[in-house]
Parts: C-alpha cells; sequence; structure tokens
C-alpha cells in the first residue's frame, strides 16, 4: 500500500510540474506571439516605405526623362504614347 502510495505522489508530483510548465511555456508562447505581431507590424510599415520611394523614383525618372534628360527619354516616349492610347480607348468608349 505505502508502494502504491509512493507511486500516486509522484504521478501528482509530474502533474504539477507538467502544469507549471505548461504555463509557463502559454507565457512565453504569448510574449512570443506578440513580438512577432510587432516585428509584422514594423516589416509591413517598412514595406510600404520603400515602395512609396520607389514610386517617388519611377516618376522622378519619368520628370527626368521629360526635362531632357537623356537616359530614359524611350521610356518616356513609350508611357507617354501609352496613356495616350488608353485616353484614346477612353474616349472611343465614351462616344459609342
Amino acid at each position: 500500500m505505502a508502494e502504491l502510495l509512493s507511486v500516486v505522489d509522484s504521478l501528482e508530483s509530474r502533474v504539477h510540474q507538467l502544469i507549471k510548465q505548461l504555463e509557463q511555456l502559454q507565457q512565453e508562447n504569448a510574449l512570443l506571439q506578440k513580438e512577432l505581431d510587432s516585428l509584422e507590424e514594423k516589416q509591413k510599415e517598412k514595406s510600404e516605405v520603400a515602395e512609396e520611394w520607389q514610386e517617388k523614383y519611377q516618376a522622378l525618372k519619368m520628370a527626368n526623362s521629360m526635362l531632357g534628360s537623356n537616359t530614359n527619354k524611350t521610356e518616356a516616349k513609350l508611357k507617354i504614347n501609352t496613356l495616350i492610347r488608353e485616353l484614346d480607348d477612353c474616349i472611343a468608349q465614351l462616344s459609342a
């Protein structure tokens, strides 16, 4: 009988240890999840900033080519032609 009580006590002790360990791991997991959410938000913000700068860079390239810079004249002409075609398509749709 004493042996059985010893086994039960041992099991109870292990269960308590496991419960305590589980609670610690849950707390750690919650902290890591908060950190992950924070890092994901920062990464999203940085991506948006990078995208904005990319758009500004493209606009600046286009402006330079329209001001007489030889580096991107062809690109500017192609863009203007594309815009003109799109406008023509819109006018044609409105006229129909």
